[in-house]
């Protein structure tokens, strides 16, 4: 059986055509029992791979393939722990060690000192060996080759042959054999794969040709010759080297060693100890903390002490059994941290004066009693009724995020801190993967096929906010273009727009993420340069953060708190003293007025066109309302259908209230009424999601949580549509006709498209009513 351990997804960026996921599937379908992902630079496919490659049967092997200092490529493959380490260590080496971040070259001599628990091959046609024989001839490539066995092993070190039909390749693998067998090496047979099936090809040959800036006609010396770089069934490639079947009896050996180490499994984060200076236990800490700041945001006569006590206990509780006491306390010490940092950026303004928080909470975790309690939040989540479910509960299968939104000021050192605190080799931000929507591809693909610019442009317009799927048709609309969509390049492109719709263009940084760990985080993650000086980023997004189970801490920029600190300060320059924005009447008529009034230019979340003409016409009166505002202007709800019904219902209760009438909203069926009575029968809420999953369709809170989990990911409106065998059978147990449920099903799957918790629209909500009464009291 042949394993193909030289493989490449759409992570070597516009050199790969395929996902990590196709390829995972694509080798479970051909019957491969393992597989190795190696692409260029980089592991940053690797977490996705391994794990679609476990949900298919399939021993994922970690590996990359990098470049030398003379331009020549080699293959590493993980064997063990050890051997990810170095491999994650020498990947940070080829892009720290560069000026140029674009072009990460590792200095062979590194490759020597560090490679325990790594297999290494000696490359493809521009591999370390081919290389040396290609330029000094056969006796320097015999030396070479003794050389490498003699600082790797026999055992470690194995000469790649690949046969996928290009000039020459006969001669080269007979060639390079006769080198192993000479110097006491093995072979391997790889593949050098690029895509996951042969019709992929003509889409690796346009990034290719994106990828040098040219035409597909104009990049015939830079791409592949042919089509043999897909992942072939292995009784093809078994057949291409009847000649030595040891090249491929050494894949099975090598896929067998490699079984040592499970990128899902085996990777050792942990994150930073919280250590009191008393040194009490972080349960004990944390319930001491929080219980000392309860009195003061919930005096004994309040109307909410008695269940701001309950709930803080069940959060406690809830803490204390996932093993994230000394998590929430690390983030009180950051957030004291981004207090001293806000007290050194303030110093000498009037705005220090203002007793303004560093930051302030948004997302799920505004929710959270104990990140109220901690200032964490400066929402009461028991006043507001916020869900808590999203955040934190009973099955929670990975880390909850913590959002700060901070000044951008301000946030900018606290980052500069933390990689001070905690050093650089244990701290990296997150990175994101741009990817390719529809008006990008078209752009792209257009210059590759070589077609006309202002006709590329026409039909790049036409494609924003449309599925790749639907660009055949919508061109027919276009004026002069019915008798070209079958045009052998414009059909090309549909297909191409298709195909390329979702793949990862190049790396970015997220916008806020970061991770901390205890253990060097080099070790666990590569990290390369940021676009932006003095940052570095960890290879994996948040989805594989998540899955690797990273603590990822979320600083985010809001120039709206920016915009309020300077008006804060203006205000205190003209009249002595600034204003105490948390102690403002937030029901003020005359603040609910102007907004009514669509005057809401300038103002935080609720200036759009789209917000205005929304805001006339449900006419917000406080701050309840306000968040429905902010969450209403959403994919989710638009895509849902919630909008107009919202709407007209709204209008229907004001009128019921102005004749001294109840009110009842109508609702699909009677078991969501006590999830969505408070929108209105609709879904504007992404919590309001797992509420309904749970009264409706029965599910537990693990299939809750692992809705909750799909709902976050990259393509998740696939991910989510997986639930609704799930979400029918319990519907079905609780009576729903089939038809209701495939209804509300379809509103669920809506918020794939990205939507808002109630705590986040909350957090929002209020800062739209201060930017307002700002406005509204000190008008420039």
């Amino acid at each position: 059986m042949y394993i193909e351990l030289h493989a490449h997804s759409a992570f070597s960026f516009l050199d790969g055509a395929s996902l990590p996921e196709q390829l995972a599937l694509e080798a479970a379908q051909l019957g491969y029992p393992a597989l190795a992902l190696t692409d260029h630079h980089g592991i940053y496919g690797s977490m996705a791979f391994a794990q679609a490659a476990r949900q298919h049967g399939v021993q994922a092997i970690t590996g990359a393939e990098l470049t030398l200092l003379d331009g020549a490529h080699v293959t590493l493959l993980a064997e063990t722990a050890e051997g990810y380490a170095n491999l994650c260590r020498l990947v940070t080496e080829a892009h720290l060690g560069r000026e140029d971040r674009r072009d990460p070259r590792l200095d062979f001599a590194s490759l020597e000192s560090r490679h325990g628990g790594l297999i290494i091959l000696s490359g493809c046609r521009g591999g370390l060996l081919p290389g040396v024989l290609r330029r000094e001839g056969i006796t320097a490539a015999h030396r070479f080759a003794e050389r490498c066995r003699n600082v790797f092993g026999p055992e470690r070190f194995y000469v790649e042959l690949q046969r996928n039909a290009v000039q020459g390749d006969r001669a080269l693998t007979r060639a390079l054999a006769d080198i192993a067998d000479g110097a006491g090496l093995s072979v391997v047979a790889t593949g050098d794969v690029h895509y996951h099936r042969r019709e992929r090809h003509r889409l690796h040959d346009a990034l290719v040709a994106i990828r040098h800036r040219t035409t597909l006609d104009g990049s015939h010396d830079v791409r592949r010759s042919n089509s043999e770089f897909y992942l072939r069934p292995p009784g093809v490639t078994v057949d291409l080297f009847r000649d030595r079947p040891d090249a491929i009896a050494n894949t099975r050996m090598i896929a067998e060693r490699c079984a040592a180490f499970d990128l899902t499994r085996d990777l050792g984060y942990t994150f930073p100890d919280f250590n009191g200076a008393d040194r009490t236990p972080a349960p004990r800490a944390l319930a001491e903390l929080c219980r000392t700041t309860l009195d003061e945001r919930y005096p004994r006569d309040s109307p909410h002490r008695v269940e701001a006590e309950a709930r803080l206990e069940e959060e406690l509780r809830l803490v204390d059994h996932h093993g994230l006491c000394g998590f929430f306390l690390v983030y009180h010490d950051l957030f004291e941290l981004a207090r001293e940092v806000a007290a050194d950026v303030r110093s000498g303004s009037r705005r220090a004066r203002g007793d303004l928080l560093p930051g302030r909470g948004r997302g799920s975790s505004v929710s959270s009693i104990i990140c109220y309690l901690l200032g964490l939040s400066h929402i009461d989540p028991v006043a507001n009724r916020l869900f808590l479910g999203r955040f934190l509960n009973e099955t929670l299968a990975s880390v909850p995020d913590i959002d700060l939104d901070f000044p951008r000021e301000i946030r900018e050192e606290l980052i500069r801190r933390v990689y001070r605190r905690y050093g650089d080799e244990h701290t990296g931000l997150v990175c994101s993967f741009p990817t390719y929507r529809l008006r990008s591809a078209v752009r792209e693909l257009g210059k590759a096929l070589d077609l006309p610019p202002g006709e590329i442009e026409q039909v790049a317009k036409l494609a924003s906010h449309r599925s790749a799927g639907a660009l055949r048709e919508e061109m027919l609309r276009l004026p002069g273009f019915t008798d070209r969509v079958d045009a052998p390049l414009w059909r090309d492109l549909c297909d191409l727009a298709e195909e390329i719709a979702g793949l990862p263009r190049h790396i970015s940084q997220h916008v806020g993420g970061m991770v901390i760990s205890s253990r060097p985080l080099v070790e666990i993650v590569p990290l390369e340069r940021s676009a932006m000086p003095d940052r570095v980023v960890c290879q994996w997004d948040k989805d594989s953060c998540d899955d690797a189970r990273f603590i990822k801490i979320d600083f985010l920029a809001l120039g709206m708190l920016s915009l309020v600190e300077e008006c804060v300060e203006l205000v205190a320059e003209r009249k002595g003293l600034p204003p105490d924005l948390s102690r403002i009447d937030f029901e003020d008529a005359a603040v609910y007025d102007q907004i009514c009034a669509g005057d809401t230019v300038g103002l935080f979340q609720i200036e759009s066109r789209a917000q205005i003409q929304m805001i006339r016409r449900t006419r917000p009166r406080n701050l309840e309302d306000l968040a429905v505002e902010v969450a209403i202007v959403r994919p989710g709800p638009i895509v849902g259908g919630a909008v107009n019904p919202y709407v007209r219902r709204r209008e229907a209760q004001r009128r019921a209230r102005e004749a001294g009438r109840p009110y009842v909203p109508p609702v699909e069926h009677p078991l969501l009424a006590e999830a969505l009575g408070e929108t209105l029968g609709v879904i504007i809420y992404q919590d309001q999601v797992l509420q309904v999953c749970q009264s409706f369709a029965g599910f537990t809170p693990g299939q809750a949580e692992a809705l909750r989990r799909a709902m976050s990911r990259r393509r998740s409106r696939e991910l989510i549509e997986n639930f609704w065998e799930e979400f029918l059978d319990g519907a079905r147990r609780h009576g729903v006709p089939a038809s209701v449920t495939r209804t509300v099903f379809e509103q669920v799957v809506a918020f794939s498209e990205f939507g808002f918790p109630k705590s986040h629209a909350a957090a929002f909500g209020l800062l739209a009513y201060q930017s307002a009464w700002l406005r509204r009291y000190y008008p420039v």
